[in-house]
């Protein structure tokens, strides 16, 4: 085989496969294959001031080349086995505790802030007591917020360590994967091959569809994963300041009375912006919060995700999360945004009525009415989880609140895996968001390790 190792995905966790397979197997040779471009020629024509709305790049530069989405996000690392993924179904707590801290260690090493948020503070139980009373339950972890621009930084200076220790092809998609002598052969999209001995794919959440059909083709059984469906809210950001200064990343879980569904927020940036993102030719929403204080709003955003697992006769979650982005790109051309008042009012927010609003909102996007885009179990639990939060932090659920959609978060049907990552077809691997294993910078990185270090085992 011409190569030991073949990475296909340069996100967080084959980022660090790559880092951890060059320390332990300096002579193996290993390529990386990225759909998108290295970390210098990442650049969003929207972030770069160049126009105002998605124009669809292909390959999307939020969404794919080295660091992957992870590039672009606001950079919260959690230190928790409680979220941020399911490698705590494969490996012992303690042991995912040590890989967590093992790939921040490496994050430090390359510029990574020492400094740690925790819940575990006089505060922060004062903060946890409160919510419990209106049965919010805060999760436990510490957590450490990079940056957008330094988390930038870091993935730069972690290029440059391993680009002379890889191969990177960037530009490069996969599209097919075989078996072939005991190794593997890669197909890419213009028609080069690529063998190797072992195959660690982390597709990333764009890739999460391809790579489900990938498996489907090569005879691996796959379970049913779920896709995360909500909005990004944006308040002022003096709403919450109160918990965002004890706990950054406060993830708050509720059970709506209603239809007895979880709804959590996710990805809280305090003096942040709501961004665009494009996957697979959808736009939909995120958030972003920068460490400079110069590069900060006067705002703060978050997710309210409802959490689906279907079952059988029904497998296609992927395609249940595009769907329903696809009807907001419909109506509104990419994202929607609506005032939360006018939402329960039943009227569409537009530009006269956002005019008004005094929330400004960070993005340029379409004023509408997401009742006509999330179905209405969703939308209601969204609003009684407004309430539920209004009420430990008055002004959640004021009327110039902005609502933008949808934010989906697509994860791929999960294969059956060992602890080591490795999939029912011996040598092939697994990992990361896209592989259905994780959901955050966390747990993807610690993913990275465990398959790299199987291998470095074999490949010794």
């Amino acid at each position: 085989m011409k190569y030991d190792a073949a990475i296909i995905g340069a996100g967080t966790a084959g980022v660090y496969a790559a880092y951890e397979l060059t320390r332990l197997c300096p002579d193996a040779k290993i390529v990386v294959l990225e759909m998108g471009g290295d970390i210098y020629s990442r650049s969003c024509p929207i972030v770069a001031g160049k126009v105002r709305d998605c124009i669809s790049c292909k390959p999307c530069s939020i969404m794919s080349g080295f660091g992957g989405a992870g590039a672009f996000s606001d950079g919260k690392y959690n230190f928790t086995t409680q979220f941020g993924g399911w490698l705590g179904e494969y490996l012992p707590d303690n042991e995912l505790l040590a890989l967590i801290d093992y790939v921040d260690s490496v994050n430090v090493s390359f510029g990574a802030t020492e400094e740690v948020f925790s819940t575990e503070t006089p505060e922060a139980r004062e903060l946890e007591k409160r919510a419990l009373e209106h049965d919010l339950h805060l999760l436990q972890a510490k957590c450490k917020h990079l940056g957008t621009e330094r988390n930038l930084k870091i993935l730069s200076n972690i290029y440059e360590h391993l680009r002379e220790k890889c191969e990177f092809r960037f530009r490069t998609a996969v599209e097919h994967i075989a078996r072939k002598d005991g190794g593997f052969v890669l197909t890419t999209a213009d028609g080069d091959t690529v063998e190797c001995r072992f195959c660690i794919a982390a597709p990333g959440r764009c890739g999460a569809e391809w790579f489900s059909e990938c498996c489907g083709k090569l005879g691996l059984s796959l379970t049913n994963n779920q896709v995360d469906l909500g909005v990004r809210v944006e308040l002022p950001a003096k709403v919450f300041e109160h918990i965002t200064s004890v706990v950054y990343e406060s993830k708050l879980i509720y059970r709506t009375k209603l239809y007895g569904d979880h709804v959590r927020t996710f990805c809280k940036n305090p003096y942040g912006h709501v961004v665009a993102e494009n996957v697979d030719v959808l736009i939909t929403v995120n958030g972003h919060s920068y460490a400079d204080p110069k590069l900060r709003s006067e705002n703060t955003n978050f997710a309210l995700l409802v959490s689906n697992r279907f079952t059988e006769p029904f497998d296609q979650p992927y395609q249940y999360g595009k769907h329903i982005a696809s009807l907001s790109n419909m109506l509104g051309g990419g994202v929607l945004v609506q005032r939360f008042g006018d939402l329960v009012r039943g009227v569409r927010t537009n530009e006269h009525r956002l005019a008004h609003s005094f929330t400004r909102p960070t993005l340029n996007a379409t004023p509408g009415d997401l009742s006509l885009v999330l179905p209405k179990r969703h939308m209601d639990n969204i609003i009684e989880m407004i309430y539920a939060l209004d009420k430990i932090a008055p002004g959640t659920a004021n009327y110039d609140t902005l609502l933008y959609g949808v934010e989906v978060k697509f994860y791929s049907a999960r294969l059956k895996l060992t602890r080591e990552l490795e999939s029912e077809l011996p040598g092939f691997y697994a990992i990361g968001d896209g592989a259905g294993i994780t959901r955050g910078l966390a747990q993807a990185g610690a993913s990275g390790v465990v398959a790299a270090r199987a291998i470095a085992q074999k490949l010794k």
